[in-house]
């Protein structure tokens, strides 16, 4: 959360909101699998709208490098009664201290207690929290809160943790993650602030750049996650919250690699925090409006892109603070008229111990203040699906059989595979190279472009179903695209000249479709059954497992434009013996 927000101005009112809902959306069963997004809305894996109602529970940030009260309580209980309560999510603030190897928890009782957390490791207490949130049905927004324990940081990176610690760290969350979709996502950074900026283009400083770096690395990682993207504090000489200012998105959206994974971040605050202008005017709190369409609600009014009120609160000491909370809450929309067609919010916070805002729960770590409870139930949602967050289903897909190249180019690699199964259904393949992610395809055929000339790559596929279960790693297939010359192309026909049981042979047409002759060429493919090559003609045959490689020999290298040569061999077989797919290359 923002301790104090020094403001250079106050944010000058505009329209109020105009956004109506002909009726609210149902979601009470919605919640399953991974999330994407739509427009303002944020849709689970069945495409059913959901709204992200919850608390941020915070102290992996703090130097006990654990969430607070699990002095007093058990964590499975303190978690029970969220839920309970009917809170749906947890955003749970972190700092880079947690990947330091060896870093312990502290201030945890283990006494009739919390005794499955004794000697973990930070890292694998927050494991046990989110494996037990999704049980539960409830989701797990992770927050990089604080470069380290020692406070929070305007930029996202300090001269003790650089931007590539910033970036690793996120991108380990990512993986370590991967396949639990009880975690929906990350938000990238805490609250940047003056000097950050947002499109002014000096990469050490422009926070909506580095969310691109950020948020790219975390996709190539997990495509599955959504990536929270806050705001600053300064535009065009315009100051709002720390964290809280978009107005810049207008002009400079955030752009990810992976689309439909984006939900923008505002935070608020009200006197409890810090006095600004606009608690003051005489118009408060009917300025209130204008100013979140202005710095934030433009967003969602234009359907441009969810927007997530990552925290607000208030200690409630004060009536223009009470002011304050009931009118942002009526901003927020009503589930009961708008359902899930929303802004989506965590209420800052859990914790009793948050000094300026105080907690959900009174100092005793177990009683709830009824009364700011209270101001959140109209904005409250249904729960999600347990079974860790995917309605039950925990079983994965076969893994991806046959994955071949069908083609090359220059710069590109053509895949197909055989459809994987699954007890419910696949929702798609993430198609991997090496081991980056090269792109997510609904279908069983995916080109990777962009690729050097000459260049052998390889490639793996893993299926996954709409609880986010992925499956097993296919075999690796791999392919070599073409040269840049004249006399690059070239194609390769297969053909079974003969065939008796457990046994055949087989002729390989190659064809020239450059406008030079070729001085090489080589033909490749994975073989889709058990054929094993017992000897070859006219071509060098080599295999590394089901994997073939023919290349040309001296007498047959060179083929005139337009012409062809041929090779062939025997091979044994049992069972089937389905066809490969031969993929050409020459130089």
């Amino acid at each position: 959360m923002v301790i104090a927000a020094a403001l250079a101005q106050p944010a000058t009112a505009v329209g109020a909101a105009t956004s109506a809902s002909a009726g609210a959306k149902p979601f009470a069963a919605a919640g399953a699998g991974y999330w994407h997004t739509s427009g303002r809305e944020i849709l689970d894996s069945n495409n059913q709208p959901v709204r992200i109602a919850g608390v941020n529970w915070f102290g992996f940030e703090t130097s006990n490098y654990v969430v607070h009260g699990l002095w007093s309580r058990d964590y499975k209980s303190m978690m029970d009664q969220m839920k309970s309560l009917g809170y749906n999510t947890i955003r749970l603030p972190y700092s880079d201290d947690i990947f330091k190897p060896g870093t312990m928890p502290n201030s945890i009782n283990f006494y009739q207690m919390n005794t499955d957390l004794q000697g973990l490791t930070s890292l694998q207490v927050m494991d046990k929290i989110v494996d037990y949130a999704g049980s539960i049905g409830l989701k797990v927004i992770l927050d990089r809160h604080r470069p380290d324990s020692s406070g929070q940081s305007a930029l996202w990176y300090t001269s003790t943790v650089p931007e590539s610690t910033w970036i690793t760290d996120l991108t380990a969350l990512a993986t370590r993650y991967q396949g639990n979709p009880a975690v929906v996502g990350i938000d990238l950074h805490n609250e940047p602030h003056d000097p950050a900026c947002w499109g002014c283009g000096d990469v050490s400083i422009d926070w909506r750049l580095a969310a691109e770096r950020a948020g790219n690395a975390v996709l190539a990682a997990n495509p599955h996650l959504l990536i929270f993207v806050e705001g600053v504090q300064t535009y065009n000489g315009s100051s709002y919250w720390w964290g809280g200012n978009l107005q810049g998105a207008k002009t400079y959206p955030v752009q990810l690699n992976v689309p439909n994974q984006l939900v923008y971040s505002a935070h608020d605050y009200a006197t409890s925090v810090a006095s600004q202008p606009w608690f003051t005017d005489p118009t408060f709190p009917s300025n209130m409006p204008g100013i979140w369409d202005k710095n934030w609600g433009y967003l969602f009014d234009s359907n441009t892109a969810p927007v997530w009120v990552g925290e607000f609160g208030t200690t409630l000491a004060s009536t223009t603070d009470q002011v304050w909370l009931k009118a942002l809450v009526s901003y927020l929309r009503p589930t009961s008229t708008y359902g899930a067609d929303s802004y989506q919010w965590t209420f800052w916070s859990w914790n009793p111990d948050s000094g300026d805002t105080g907690g959900i729960l009174d100092d005793d770590w177990s009683t709830v203040n009824t009364v700011k409870d209270g101001y959140l139930t109209s904005i409250k949602a249904p729960g999600f699906a347990g079974g860790g967050g995917g309605g039950g289903d925990t079983t994965p897909p076969t893994a991806p059989a046959n994955l071949a190249a069908t083609s090359t180019t220059s710069t590109s690699v053509s895949l197909s595979w055989t459809a994987s199964t699954d007890n419910v259904g696949v929702t798609g393949y993430d198609v991997y190279r090496g081991g980056t992610l090269a792109g997510t395809t609904a279908g069983t055929t995916f080109t990777d472009t962009g690729l050097s000339p000459s260049t052998a790559y390889t490639y793996t596929v893993k299926a996954f179903n709409a609880a986010g279960n992925l499956s097993p790693v296919s075999a690796a297939a791999t392919a070599t695209t073409q040269g840049t010359g004249s006399n690059s192309g070239c194609t390769a026909a297969y053909t079974v000249t003969n065939q008796w049981n457990n046994g055949f042979t087989a002729t390989v047409t190659v064809t020239n479709t450059g406008t030079a002759a070729t001085h090489s060429w080589q033909v490749g493919w994975t073989w889709p059954g058990s054929q094993q090559v017992t000897n070859a003609w006219n071509a060098t045959e080599a295999h590394s497992g089901q994997g073939e490689t023919f290349t040309a020999v001296s007498s047959d290298a060179a083929v005139a434009a337009g012409a062809s040569t041929s090779f062939g061999f025997q091979a044994s077989y049992s069972g089937s013996n389905p066809a490969p797919t031969p993929v050409c290359t020459a130089s």
